[in-house]
């Protein structure tokens, strides 16, 4: 989120179209007064919200990734082990009563008392727990897969049930804010409402003392934060031995997931993005300048080096070429999209891709 703290409804992801963004930063409509880059967007978003945090986006996709396998792993040994035995009966709902119980139950927490005890959750808890579990967390797992280019490169109408991939990444966040809003109601309900016998059961399997269970949160949230400092640490001071080590778990599966892909373009003349963000200042050079007041006449493109018939070309060389066209969709590794079109020349089998 920090390389590019904006969120938009559309692929176009046109600056001043968003629908929320997390920067103070106005870049100038009119690329004449001042060039600017994508790389310009980005913000600096502390160690302690973000891992490792400030503008490490690779080392940052890295963790994630890495956390996701397990994460969907755990999730798949969860939902192994519910239904493989009867608890599932404590999250599914066997009746549309448990709307309107449900409701009277949120009125009763909205008057500062507490329901009666559920057997083993009241209506509210297991409706709760049943959207976490059998709605939030597939679709967490279902807008990621969208803004994936490798997903998209090999099932490239998958995106297009989200309406693309940044309106994916949209509803990604919503559904992570959704995620950190049950976690912190659901740690406030755990220490207001009968403390001792909620971390007892949740840790021990068995009711405990006031002592004991403040004793487990402590540890447990002591070993949170340890652990969230050590990744931070290592990764800011080590950050090419953490990718090689993280990247050992992600490859494989990636590779055995998508193997080579093979983009597949889909797009039209009309889809293409009004503006199309660059990730490289024009140059300043002298000897830049010079071919610029000559319309670049003496510029000259060599081939050369471990090619065959080794050539020079002229600006007008390459213009003579023939030209192939392609639309396709740019994903950034920043999280901006851009559909454009793009052209090569071919030449005695050499293609040149211009700028």
């Amino acid at each position: 989120m920090s390389a590019l703290p904006k969120l938009y409804w559309h692929d176009h992801a046109t600056p001043g179209t968003e629908w929320i963004k997390f920067t103070k930063k106005v870049f100038p409509p009119d690329l004449k007064k001042r060039v600017w880059i994508s790389l310009e967007e980005e913000e600096s978003f502390s160690s302690w919200i973000a891992l490792p945090g400030h503008k490490n986006l690779g080392m940052g996709r890295h963790w994630h990734f890495f956390s996701m396998i397990f994460w969907i792993i755990n999730g798949a040994a969860y939902y192994i082990l519910l239904f493989t035995s009867n608890e599932w009966a404590r999250l599914v709902p066997t009746s549309w009563s448990i709307f309107p119980q449900a409701f009277h139950t949120a009125m009763i927490y909205a008057s500062l008392h507490f329901p009666p005890t559920g057997n083993p959750y009241n209506p509210l808890q297991q409706l709760s727990y049943f959207g976490v579990v059998f709605l939030l967390g597939p679709f967490m797992i279902a807008t990621g897969a969208a803004m994936s280019p490798a997903v998209g490169a090999r099932f490239p109408r998958y995106p297009k049930i989200f309406r693309g991939r940044q309106v994916a990444r949209s509803l990604h966040f919503l559904g992570m804010c959704a995620f950190v809003l049950f976690i912190i109601v659901h740690l406030a309900m755990v220490i207001a409402e009968r403390f001792p016998d909620n971390m007892g059961n949740i840790f021990l399997g068995q009711e405990t003392s006031l002592g004991i269970a403040i004793g487990i949160f402590a540890l447990f949230v002591l070993v949170v934060l340890a652990v969230h400092v050590w990744a931070t640490g290592i990764s800011l001071r080590r950050p090419r031995d953490v990718q090689n080590k993280l990247g050992a778990v992600i490859e494989p599966v990636r590779r055995t997931l998508f193997g080579r892909i093979v983009p597949r373009p889909f797009y039209s003349k009309s889809d293409v993005t009004p503006f199309f963000r660059a990730n490289g200042y024009p140059p300043d050079t002298q000897e830049y300048k010079e071919h610029l007041e000559s319309d670049f006449i003496n510029w000259k493109l060599k081939v050369h080096g471990l090619v065959e018939k080794p050539l020079e070309l002229s600006l007008s060389d390459l213009r003579t070429m023939k030209m192939e066209i392609q639309i396709t969709e740019h994903s950034c590794i920043q999280g901006w999209t851009a559909i454009g079109q793009w052209g090569a020349k071919h030449r005695l089998g050499i293609s040149f891709h211009p700028l």
